[in-house]
């Protein structure tokens, strides 16, 4: 949880103001991500201790443990291609004081049917809300409280951002995370 207010934390750099039609406000807030591929070729399958190893274009191997939850790994064979996408995404929204949120922790699991090629999806997202205790605009830095009562003091990107939240504003924080992972024949 500290972990997650000290990104946010340093999200506050990049606040931005969404408008509504009429040019009032209808909220403030940043939605960052990144996302890595990783695309290999299978190069052995060892069914009984559930590892395939694969190898990428830079010629790296590793081995991956899959899990039993993994439905239709006899179905992967050496030659195929193996693609994982891993997302990591922070939003974060000032809110008005008391504004009931859906703070929490939510896991999605989705998978391949039996018999068909193996793929599936994890989305792991965790919401909460930190209160703006400090504001330093020399020194870069917010302090926020969360739910928790604890403090963290960290240094945003942007300090000039900082002009775009106050001492008392709410954020909702949203953390998410996310891996998919298919199999295709060449």
């Amino acid at each position: 949880m500290v972990l997650m207010i000290a990104l946010a934390a340093m999200m506050v750099a990049g606040c931005a103001s969404f408008k509504k039609s009429d040019g009032t406000d209808e909220r403030s807030g940043i939605v960052r991500g990144k996302v890595a591929v990783l695309t290999a070729t299978v190069v052995a399958v060892d069914l009984k201790k559930r590892i395939v190893t694969l190898k990428d274009a830079q010629g790296d191997v590793r081995d991956m443990k899959v899990g039993k939850e993994a439905r239709n790994l006899s179905q992967v064979k050496v030659g195929d291609i193996v693609t994982i996408k891993f997302l990591e995404s922070i939003a974060v929204e000032v809110i008005k004081p008391g504004t009931a949120t859906g703070a929490g922790a939510t896991t999605t699991i989705v998978r391949a049917k039996p018999g068909e090629m193996p793929g599936g999806m994890i989305t792991r997202q965790s919401a909460m809300t930190a209160t703006v205790k400090a504001l330093d605009k020399e020194a870069g830095t917010i302090s926020l409280m969360g739910p928790n009562g604890k403090t963290v003091k960290v240094k945003v990107i942007d300090p000039a951002n900082l002009d775009k939240v106050n001492v008392g504003d709410e954020l909702m924080i949203t953390f998410t995370e996310a891996e998919a992972i298919s199999v295709e024949r060449p």
